[in-house]
């Protein structure tokens, strides 16, 4: 998957969005897909408050993903973001 994000001026939340485009399958596949990232996200959900926004782009390879690695990636993205949030913080 691929991940988007930017940091947002005087805000302390963040904002998630997911394009899950119709390449990617038919509705129920597409929907699957969301919902999938939307649980990963809500478990690995940062405790640290920064203003940013995030878009995940999923690939179709995410149907077939074990749940356990899609958290890890899911984890692994919002650990570089908090990391990107916290130098632009000290800057």
């Amino acid at each position: 998957m691929t991940v988007f994000y930017l940091l947002r001026t005087g805000q302390q939340s963040m904002r998630i969005g997911f394009t899950v485009g119709r390449v990617l399958g038919g509705a129920v596949d597409r929907n699957r897909m969301r919902r999938r990232l939307r649980e990963a996200v809500r478990r690995q959900w940062p405790e640290n408050k920064f203003g940013v926004d995030v878009v995940i782009n999923p690939k179709k390879s995410l149907l077939a993903a074990d749940f356990a690695d899609l958290m890890q990636q899911v984890a692994a993205a919002f650990a570089a973001i908090e990391k990107f949030a916290g130098q632009q913080k000290n800057a």
